[in-house]
């Protein structure tokens, strides 16, 4: 005998199936789920449970806008989303299920945790604990063909993915985790929202950056203003001629030399002084005496086995002097090129460990 409508309803669906999740935030990966709860339940209703649980490492968003973002997300299954405070935990969901009538009960998941929530349901099945009590006559427990979205390490783009490019600032990443059904402006407020739970600014102004692979460091540098200003002097490479900068080009500069100016290629020159750039913060004890004669005759010092060919000032000029002294002047001046180029090649690796270093402070 039919007592009352909850009893009717459930005689009538005999079964009902849910699922339980994260969703912090919703993903494309989190509707492959809802699809998949929609398609087995068949004409049984189906219901999806979110956690409430509120941090700014792994959960940013609150339950009830959670909830509400879900909905949003995916209309077409926004009416099986269940708000309800009292329901923390994949247990407390059971007993409910039972208290409502429910003796036949299936949950979907993701197919790397079906094995253990049927244990842990099954477990308890019969037994009353501090989550309150249910006996099904059946529950099953069925895979959602794909790994948990909101696992980490899950492949495709996962919830644990969507956080990680919000807090890196990265909207474009961030997006493609979303259905193209959600609009931008719904995808920018659950971005910011992400952000906000993470104790992390909002983002008001929207640039997409495409990053392309760096062609070369010199021109890099160059374009950020770092190298070669006007001013500055450079090594001419094939004559090594110490020039002065008067003019920038978009890949050349314009220098000067005997009251005469010309057009150099980025390629063809070195720096010869390098100025620290006030955007740069390059340790002084770093650079030194960068570029000076000083600065050579150091690192010469400091390398075992090296220093500058001396010649005694009383030895007669033979022949054979005359040579030595040639081949020691020339490899002096190569040795003054190779060690600016150490010294240069040293610079950029620290100019670019700082830019390393800033972009990582920004996106923090």
């Amino acid at each position: 005998m039919v007592t009352s409508f909850t009893q009717f309803l459930v005689e009538e669906e005999r079964e009902i199936y849910f699922s339980f999740g994260r969703m912090n935030p919703p993903t494309i990966g989190h509707e492959k789920v809802l699809e998949k709860l929609s398609s087995v339940s068949g004409s049984s209703p189906y219901r999806m449970y979110l956690s409430q649980s509120y941090d700014a490492r792994q959960n940013p968003l609150q339950y009830k806008e959670k909830v509400k973002t879900v909905r949003k997300m995916f209309p077409r299954h926004a009416r099986g989303v269940i708000l309800n405070n009292r329901i923390k935990n994949v247990m407390e969901v059971a007993a409910s299920l039972y208290k409502e009538g429910y003796k036949r009960v299936t949950m979907v998941v993701g197919s790397d945790r079906v094995i253990e929530f049927k244990a842990l349901i099954e477990k308890y099945n019969g037994k009353k604990a501090r989550h309150g009590f249910y006996n099904f006559e059946r529950f099953n427990v069925v895979s959602a063909g794909t790994r948990d979205p909101d696992s980490i390490g899950a492949t495709g783009m996962s919830a644990s993915k969507l956080r990680e490019s919000a807090k890196s600032n990265d909207f474009r990443t961030f997006s493609q985790g979303l259905p193209r059904t959600f609009s931008n402006k719904d995808s920018k407020d659950l971005f910011n929202n992400v952000r906000k739970g993470m104790n992390l600014k909002p983002v008001k102004e929207w640039k997409y950056h495409v990053a392309l692979d760096t062609i070369s460091e010199d021109r890099e540098f160059y374009v950020a203003g770092i190298l070669y200003k006007i001013g500055d002097q450079v090594i001419i490479k094939e004559t090594n001629e110490v020039v002065k900068v008067t003019g920038r080009g978009p890949n050349y500069i314009v220098v000067e030399t005997d009251n005469m100016k010309k057009r150099v290629w980025l390629d063809a020159v070195e720096p010869h002084i390098l100025h620290d750039d006030p955007r740069e913060a390059v340790d002084p004890a770093v650079l030194g005496d960068y570029g000076t004669d000083a600065s050579v005759k150091k690192m010469k010092a400091m390398t075992p086995g090296e220093g500058l060919m001396k010649f005694e000032a009383d030895k007669p000029m033979t022949n054979v002097n005359r040579v030595k002294a040639r081949v020691a002047k020339q490899d002096n001046k190569q040795d003054v090129r190779q060690d600016r180029a150490m010294d240069t090649a040293r610079l950029r690796d620290v100019l670019k460990k700082n830019r390393e270093t800033k972009v990582k402070r920004l996106a923090t």
